[in-house]
């Protein structure tokens, strides 16, 4: 039995013995392909054998693999790469996979590329584990990888194929190797090659860039380097890979990110397309995924840690951040990322050495960074703020000063406009943080934060825009003080308003700080939101605002107003922003009203009781401030009594109406200032000190409305205690300036209180004596009294007659005995006489008024000559004229009056005058007139006289006593009413309503209550508006003072009337009856007058006459707001009793008719229906929530009325209806809604249409918001779509005429696609693009058609224009929508959108049109071409038939988008193109724009699809360069262009040499001339480029198409051809080697040069001397003689021809024949060759030349000159000595000699050519011959004469040839 040991040697001699027979294979292997195969078989097992557990295999293995190693390096031996990764995979020795490894690595670049793409699958298998496994194995095997991927053909995303990927790599089974790949191609995205002094970069960690650089492997990245990777195409590759179906979206998310904010556009425009879907797809509340991000963004803080990521990748984050409400939980993070925002000035500085310098990429983050602040600021937690705000606060606070504070450094300022844009957000931030945390931040006893924002709004001036920040900072803190705050808090606050309203422009701070802006507004702001409305200092603040007068922002007067208003106050602070309240506003401790004598102290009183400085400052606000305190006082006098007034908008005239007019206010008012002022104490001195202010603003003679303070100090002496007076009695002298002044309401003001202080004294004076005597010294001098002495008289009558009635009555002594009291009454009623001056005569009148009504003068009383009589005719003569006074004092004169029925009777005669007085047709004289005849009727029981009793002795003032007055005068009104007159049926219904106004409480007019209904029922379909409405009142009043039984029968015949069951109110009208003036209520084609013409306006709701008379029964008229006795009733109070509540509630049809009617068009009506609304619906939400489908069932049958009034009213009242609900409220209506406001849209009324038009915009916000919101489901968007999307696009939306109607269509359409989001809008893209592209040229302009059609008239071309409107077209918001639809499609979608595409091309007219197309093409196939690649073909086969539009600009656009489409189109697609633009360029006749299309499709292709070109470069660069020869300069330039950008070299043509022969020798032969030039052109261009050697074989291809191009007649640029030819002569062998050929050469250059056309034959004659040079075998002068012989000697004799400028522009028609004379002659002397020519044929030809030498050097021509020395050195250098060695040669000689040195005028430069040519001759000349002697004396007299150094150096070298 054998041992362990044993075995295991036995197992180790055969594992060596099977790595031996390995090995004994390998080294037999004695190819290549074998050692191939053999590692095929082999080569894995025996890496296996490295797992083995004996050192001498493993050494034994690692041994071989070294001499493999040394066998494959060649690269054609493929190693078994698959077998080696799967083995990788299920091995877990690390030493077997290391081996398997680096063969992997060094295999895999040899696969072919599809056996490379086949280990994908295993690749990516259990990569995530191989990587716990090992780091660096995975790195290699990653790095395969992305080899790999630079060959993966990606299927079309969204298609099965791309579906399937995930399935086919196995990442479906295995989610964590997707995470694991993605997560690494993230990686990938964010890697940057570090530095060399740098291990990481942004974005990851020292470990992440040593496994993308292989742990230290040398240049991985290095494209250069055998398998190193190409970075910037390996990170597209990879986000490509990414945007396949192989990942979902929450893996490719992060890696999306980091490509969408790579510089790179390749990569961006795929990040950007790929993050759209995947972040609707991923969930930014995931607190995993916002902590990464968090990371990404701050990177780790130790050194081998991530970095942070770029900045343009932080301003990426920051967006998705700021969406997420997890993220602002984050709290240290948020504080890092706003620190190091604030602190990037302070690196770039640092970098500087100066002034901060921040790039536009560092602004954008440091507004990212801020905004993000603002969304933590809002949707943090409180605890989060809490924990961040003090911080954040602080950081922003010290940024600022950084910058400098209050002002900026002007080095930062100057630096950056950002910095100023960072200090705006900044303080921004500051605000926002400080309100989401005010109690840590904000709200302490200092107030710190706040003084510093209040100093920064005062004096910071950094820029222009900096205050809007500082004061949305302060609005945002603004909250945080409106909640209840301590005592302290709030008294710190207070004292800081204060001081802010102290500060002026120019002054200092307590800092020392200039102050540059008013802090004033602010400061009255947080006063009446923060402070309550009870804080003295708070309303003192407000006082202070009004202080400024003009000077004064406005908004800044209106605070201040509205704070001391507090209905003003209450809406500014509603109940809900208040914490523990109830409904019941006046418990409210914030609403409660100032103490009354904390109030007086702080507006007048100082410290040491004197009036205070700081009343002598208010100036024109001192009379507010009176007021207020006046207000106050009154409110809290009335309260305490239970009557506090309503605190509305009226809240001062409610006051005021209570005082005037109800006797229990007034008591109450009496009782509360009686309790006060005894009570003694604080209140009451404040009382005292109230009073002593209004005193001296009454004196004070510069307040403006000093009166307002004067009738203050009335009003509380005649509600007060008798004893107030008192107080201000001793100063009573005082008055005499103010009642002798110049201003009128003062002076009368004065007087009044003047005269109630003097007669309230128990007796009189000394003082008050002496001021009545002035007082009647001055009234004497009435008669000659001129300008301010009339003031004066004015004044003293005045107070005369205060004074006089006042203290009869409280003396009850009303007899005139006394001399004075008579002198006054008669001077009195002297001016009332005979006085013309209307200011006298208003004193009279008011003196007999006052004397009067206190029962001084009575009908006895009247001092002789005058009588009751003459009182009453001049009373009555004024009122006549419309003076209310007079007609007021007739009837306080009549309470005077002795009841009497006699016609003769005074009071009959008074009474009868104020009746006539209803002819004045003035409604307020009619009042007065009611007023009157109250007082006539009952006396001082009117209640028309309740507030007029301003001193109280305990009884009522003398009158005299009436029994039937009343009940008479109520008859006679009552029949009135009944008049048709109109005048009296006006007159009469206001009398009544005053009768029972004033005297309603006594018994005649309670037993008349019914009669007096019916006569004001009688009223209501009055035709006057003034007359309605005072029926309403009276109505109001019959109901107040009537019993239970008339107020129901009053409320059933209201309210039946109006909804149709009853008539009771109507009145006895036909439908004839006329009930307006005509034009009263217009309706556009006419106007409503009659009954009839009412009814029809709301038949629904029955009787339709009432809804147009509560029109006028409601409508606001400004007589009622003058009359507080009057304004607060109507029929509306009526209508809001409770039990009309009742009755409305079992009739609710009222409802939706009343709502329509508050839109109706006619103001009138509108007012008169809000007004009745508002008293029938004291909770209108509730009210239209109940009865809202009530309401839209009549609205939309409505609006479709046959009436146009109804119809607009209806489109008002639905935008009214929909506004602010939830669309689930109107869900079920909306398709009828749209469809019917569709319909109205399209109105025959042009106001219809308007409000149609304001619906359907309410409508589209409606739509648009809900699309923003995700309000409404799918369903139901795509419902309104469907609905709103036509209409917009039709006749009546952008394409109707009106242009608002375009606006709004335009405006709205653009709106609903920014709006909405994919899923929505999605079906609408093909419809809405379609119609879009077609409305581009629809509503273009029909000016800018016109001036392209007359474009030469305005100094432009078409093309010039076409520009412009190209520009337009691209920066349309049409486009912009269009692009929007684009960016929101889907494969299914671009599926249906690639039919509506094709449909534009064929249907589209107009420029604007076609070219939106063209952009539409452009933009699919750059940002969208992965869903438009499979529809590319299409497209690009229908834009060849578009291309050849007329309009050049069009055919452009349309030939750039078929570039663009080339991008994405098929191989076979594209070469149909190109195979479309080759007939389209050879087939096109004559028609240059064709061939100029097809240049610019190929150049478009070239230049936007560039490797698409180059893939396909053989198939289309020889067209290119055949047509790049085209003679029309544009289409030239394009095919140029393409060919010189794709091609390197001139020698390249020789790579397509086969390609372009074939293309171009077919069309040498075409009959159209452009085609058969360029040809020609292209042939010689081969020739030109191929170079100096071209091979027989290239040139044996190229002489046929050469030989082609040059046959046939001459045309313009021939020349060029045959310079072609003789290059070609000269650089091939075939003139030598092909004597066929070279004879056919020499017969085609002969024939050329004997040519007759001018141009080409001066070049053929030069062609054919070159072409000589090169057969120096052949003798050519006799072909040569034949040609230039006779062509020199026409030439000669034409030489006095007149010369003719070219038509091309070319040399004139001289130049040319001296060019061609010149080249002739050359030509003829380089043809003879001594070599080829003996004797004597040699002399004949020199003798022959030498003839046309001397004939044409006769001309003395330069050009000639020049080509004759030429030839002549040509030739003469060809002679030998042995040629010259004949007499006859000498003698021809001989002859040349003149030729050469002769001659004028020749240059330097030919004259040293002419010495060569002497010594050339000198050198082969015989001794002693002729040439010898002529030279000699020829170079000797041309030495004598020759200035030039040059040529006498020529010359003398000729001599000397001759001398040797």
């Amino acid at each position: 039995m054998s041992t362990p040991t044993a075995k295991n040697e036995t197992s180790e001699a055969k594992e060596l013995d099977l790595v031996g027979k390995v090995e004994l294979r390998i080294a037999l292997t004695d190819s290549d392909k074998k050692l191939e195969s053999t590692l095929k078989t082999y080569l894995a097992p025996l890496l296996l054998k490295l797992a083995s557990n004996h050192m001498s295999v493993r050494n034994k293995v690692i041994s071989l693999c070294q001499h493999i190693n040394t066998r494959i390096k060649p690269p054609s031996i493929k190693l078994p790469v698959a077998a080696l990764l799967k083995q990788y995979k299920d091995c877990h020795n690390s030493l077997v996979r290391h081996f398997d490894l680096l063969y992997i690595q060094e295999g895999v670049d040899r696969l072919p590329v599809q056996e490379r793409l086949e280990l994908l699958p295993t690749l990516v298998q259990g990569l995530a584990d191989n990587f716990q496994d090992s780091a660096t194995h995975a790195a290699s095997l990653f790095n395969v990888l992305l080899k790999l991927l630079h060959h993966v053909v990606l299927p079309l995303r969204g298609s099965s194929e791309d579906l399937d990927l995930r399935v086919k790599f196995g990442l479906a089974e295995r989610s964590q190797d997707a995470e694991f790949i993605a997560v690494w191609l993230g990686k990938v995205i964010l890697f940057t090659v570090p530095a060399s002094n740098s291990k990481s970069c942004p974005g990851l960690s020292h470990a992440d860039c040593e496994f993308l650089q292989l742990y230290g492997k040398e240049r991985v990245w290095d494209r250069a380097n055998p398998g190193g990777l190409n970075l910037a195409e390996t990170k597209v590759v990879s986000a490509r890979f990414l945007s396949s179906g192989a990942f979902v979206e929450s893996e490719r998310f992060l890696p999306a990110l980091f490509a969408s904010a790579d510089t790179n556009s390749r990569l961006s425009d795929i990040g950007d397309d790929v993050l759209k879907r995947a972040t609707s797809a991923i969930s930014l509340e995931d607190r995993s995924l916002i902590q990464n991000l968090y990371s990404l963004y701050l990177g780790a803080q130790d050194l081998t840690g991530p970095q942070p990521v770029r900045r343009s990748l932080q301003t990426k984050i920051l967006p998705l951040l700021s969406r997420s409400k997890e993220a602002t939980r984050f709290v240290p993070e948020i504080a890092q990322i706003v620190r190091d925002a604030l602190q990037m000035q302070d690196l770039n500085r640092e970098q500087s050495g100066g002034a901060p310098k921040l790039g536009l990429e560092t602004t954008k983050l440091r507004s990212q960074v801020f905004a993000f602040t603002n969304w933590v600021a809002r949707t943090g937690s409180k605890e989060d703020h809490s924990a961040l705000a003090p911080t954040l606060v602080n950081d922003l606070r010290s940024y600022i000063h950084t910058q400098g504070w209050p002002r900026m450094d002007d080095g930062t300022k100057a630096s950056i406009s950002g910095e100023i844009s960072s200090r705006n957000y900044c303080y921004e931030s500051i605000g926002l943080l400080a309100k989401a945390c005010p109690e840590k931040v904000l709200v302490d006893s200092n107030l710190d934060l706040l003084r510093w924002l209040f100093d920064s709004l005062g004096t910071d001036a950094s820029g222009k825009d900096i205050s809007i920040s500082i004061e949305q900072a302060l609005s945002s803190v603004l909250g945080a003080f409106t909640r209840d705050i301590e005592p302290d808090v709030e008294a710190a606050l207070t004292d800081l308003l204060l001081q802010n309203m102290a500060l002026r422009i120019g002054e200092h701070n307590s800092n020392g700080n200039a102050i540059v802006r008013s802090t004033r507004y602010a400061a009255v702001r947080f006063a009446n939101r923060c402070l309550p409305f009870g804080n003295v200092k708070a309303r003192w603040i407000d006082v202070l605002a009004l202080t400024g007068g003009r000077q004064e922002r406005k908004e800044v007067v209106e605070e201040g107003r509205r704070g001391l208003d507090p209905h003003w106050y209450r809406n500014l602070n509603p109940l809900d922003r208040l914490p523990n309240t109830d409904n019941q506003t006046s418990d409210i401790p914030r609403y409660r009203m100032p103490d009354f004598g904390a109030l007086v102290g702080c507006f007048f009183k100082s410290h040491d009781d004197k009036e205070s400085e700081t009343g002598r400052k208010l100036g024109s606000a001192y009379s507010t401030a009176i007021d207020f305190c006046r207000c106050v006082l009154l409110h809290h006098a009335l309260a305490s009594s239970s009557r506090a007034p309503v605190t509305d908008v009226d809240w001062e005239k409610n006051i005021d109406a209570a005082i005037l007019n109800n006797e229990e206010s007034r008591e109450a008012v009496r009782t509360y200032l009686s309790t006060h002022y005894h009570a003694g104490g604080e209140s009451a001195s404040m009382v005292l000190v109230f009073l002593e202010a209004a005193f001296t603003g009454l004196m004070d003679q510069t307040l403006v409305d000093a009166d307002r303070c004067g009738k203050c100090l009335l009003e509380i002496f005649s509600l007060g205690p008798r004893s107030l007076a008192d107080n201000i009695a001793p100063r009573v002298t005082e008055f005499r300036s103010t009642i002798l002044g110049n201003r009128h309401d003062p002076r009368a003001t004065a007087s009044h209180v003047f005269g109630i202080l003097a007669a309230t004294r128990q007796t009189k004076t000394t003082a008050i004596e002496e001021l009545l005597q002035l007082f009647l010294h001055k009234i004497s001098t009435w008669q000659d009294a001129i300008g301010s002495q009339v003031h004066e008289v004015h004044g003293s009558i005045l107070a005369t007659a205060y004074w006089l009635s006042r203290s009869k009555y409280l003396r009850g002594a009303y007899d005139l005995s006394d001399d004075t009291d008579l002198a006054f009454i008669k001077l009195v009623l002297a001016i009332l006489g005979t006085c013309r001056d209307k200011e006298l005569l208003e004193a009279a009148i008011l003196a007999i008024d006052q004397l009067s009504m206190f029962g001084t003068v009575s009908q006895e009383a009247i001092p002789a000559p005058h009588d009751i009589i003459f009182l009453i005719d001049k009373l009555v003569e004024r009122a006549e004229v419309g003076d209310e006074k007079a007609v007021l004092a007739l009837g306080h004169l009549a309470m005077q009056c002795e009841e009497d029925s006699s016609e003769s009777s005074a009071l009959t005669r008074l009474t009868t005058a104020l009746y006539a007085l209803h002819e004045k047709r003035q409604p307020e004289l009619q009042f007065a007139v009611g007023a009157a005849l109250s007082c006539a009727a009952v006396g001082w029981q009117s209640k028309s006289l309740v507030g007029l009793q301003d001193v109280d002795c305990g009884e009522l003032p003398k009158s005299s006593q009436r029994s039937h007055v009343l009940a008479t005068m109520l008859e006679k009104i009552l029949n009135d009413c009944k008049t048709t007159k109109p005048a009296l049926r006006q007159g009469s219904v206001i009398w009544l309503l005053c009768i029972v106004q004033y005297c309603g409480h006594l018994p005649e007019i309670q037993n008349q209550l019914r009669a007096c209904q019916t006569a004001f029922k009688g009223f209501l379909a009055d035709r006057e508006s003034l007359n309605q409405e005072t029926a309403s009142r009276g109505l109001t009043l019959v109901y107040e003072k009537g019993d239970r039984s008339l107020k129901d029968d009053l409320i059933r015949d209201l309210v039946g009337s109006f909804t149709g069951t009853s008539a009771g109110l109507a009145g006895n009208v036909s439908g004839e009856t006329q009930l307006f003036e005509p034009g009263a209520l217009p309706t556009g084609d006419g106007s409503v007058t009659t009954y009839k013409d009412i009814m029809t306006l709301a038949a629904e709701v029955g009787d339709s006459s009432l809804v147009y008379r509560f029109m006028s029964l409601a409508s606001n008229n400004a007589i009622w707001s003058s009359r507080a006795a009057f304004g607060r009733f109507g029929l509306s109070n009526i209508l809001s009793d409770s039990s009309v509540d009742g009755y409305l509630a079992q009739n609710p049809k009222l409802y939706p008719a009343l709502f329509r009617y508050r839109f109706d068009p006619n103001s009138n009506v509108r007012t008169a229906m809000n007004d009745i609304w508002v008293a029938l619906v004291k909770d209108p939400t509730a009210i239209i929530d109940k009865y809202f489908d009530s309401i839209m069932e009549d609205l939309l049958k409505n609006i479709l009325g046959k009436e146009w009034r109804v119809r607009q009213a209806s489109c008002a009242a639905l935008a009214e209806l929909v506004q602010g609900r939830s669309l689930e409220k109107y869900e079920k209506h909306l398709n009828r809604l749209w469809t019917l406001t569709f319909k109205v849209c399209d109105d025959i009324k042009d106001s219809v249409r308007q409000a149609a038009m304001a619906l359907a915009r309410v409508l589209t916000a409606v739509l648009t918001r809900s699309l923003e919101a995700g309000e409404s489901s799918k369903s139901a968007a795509n419902s309104m779509l469907k609905e709103v999307l036509p209409f917009l696009l039709s006749p009546s939306g952008l394409e109707s005429s009106a242009q608002e109607v375009q606006a709004f269509s335009l405006r709205t359409l653009l709106q609903i696609i920014k709006s909405s989001n994919g899923k929505v809008l999605r079906p609408f893209i093909p419809d809405v693009v379609g119609r879009l592209l077609s409305l581009l040229s629809s509503l273009e302009p029909q000016e800018i058609n016109y001036i392209h059609l007359n474009a030469d008239k305005y100094g432009m071309t078409a093309q010039q224009i076409d520009d412009v409107r190209l520009t337009s077209v691209k920066s349309s918001p049409m486009m912009e929508a269009i692009e929007r639809c684009l960016d929101m499609l889907d494969k299914t979608t671009m599926n249906e959108l690639q039919p509506t595409l094709v449909q534009a091309l064929r249907t589209t007219i107009g420029l604007p049109s076609k070219v939106g197309v063209s952009r539409v093409l452009v933009s699919l196939s750059t940002r969208h071409n992965f869903i438009f690649k499979s529809h590319a073909d299409s497209i690009l086969r229908a834009l060849r038939k578009y291309v050849l539009d007329r309009n050049d600009t069009i055919s452009t656009s349309f030939a750039v988008a078929s570039g663009y489409v080339a991008r994405v189109a098929s191989d076979s697609e594209i070469l149909s193109l190109f195979e479309y633009c080759r007939k389209l360029y050879f087939d096109s006749g004559e028609d240059e724009r064709h061939r100029t299309i097809s240049g610019e499709i190929v150049f478009a292709t070239a230049k936007h699809a560039t490797d698409r070109f180059a893939s396909l470069a053989n198939d289309i660069l020889p067209f290119v360069f055949v047509a790049k020869h085209d003679p029309v300069e544009r289409t030239k330039d394009l095919f140029k262009n393409t060919w010189n950008e794709n091609v390197g070299g001139s020698r390249a043509v020789l790579l397509y040499l086969n390609e372009i022969l074939a293309m171009a020798s077919p069309h040498l032969e075409s009959p159209r001339w452009s085609i058969k030039h360029t040809a020609a052109f292209a042939i010689s261009d081969i020739v030109s480029s191929a170079g100096t050697d071209i091979s027989d074989s290239n040139a044996k291809m190229i002489w046929p198409a050469l030989e082609k191009a040059i046959g046939g007649k001459t045309w313009d640029g021939k020349e060029e051809i045959l310079e072609a030819f003789v290059t070609f002569a000269k650089h091939t062998e075939l003139l030598k080697s092909n004597p066929e050929i070279a004879d056919r050469m020499k017969t085609i250059i002969l024939r050329e040069s004997k040519r007759n056309n001018a141009q080409y034959r001066q070049h053929a004659l030069a062609q054919l001397g070159e072409y000589i040079e090169l057969c120096r075998t052949v003798d050519w002068f006799d072909d040569v003689y034949k040609i230039t012989s006779p062509l020199i000697q026409e030439l000669l004799d034409d030489d006095h021809d007149m010369d003719i400028d070219s038509e091309s522009g070319g040399p004139s028609s001289k130049v040319t024949s001296e060019k061609t004379l010149a080249n002739a002659l050359q030509t003829l002397l380089g043809s003879i060759d001594p070599t080829c020519r003996k004797p004597p044929r040699l002399e004949t030809s020199l003798a022959q030349t030498l003839e046309l030498v001397k004939k044409s050097l006769g001309k003395n021509d330069r050009f000639v000159q020049e080509a004759v020395v030429d030839g002549e050195k040509a030739l003469l250098t060809k002679l030998t000595p042995m040629d010259c060695d004949s007499d006859a040669l000498d003698a021809v000689l001989a002859d040349y000699v003149p030729i050469l040195l002769g001659g004028d005028n020749r240059t330097e430069p030919t004259r040293i050519k002419a010495a060569e040519a002497c010594a050339a001759l000198a050198a082969c000349a015989r001794k002693g011959g002729r040439v010898e002697e002529g030279l000699k004396h020829a170079i000797a007299a041309s030495l004598a004469e020759e200035r030039s150094t040059l040529v006498r150096q020529a010359l003398d070298r000729a001599g000397r040839c001759l001398s040797k």
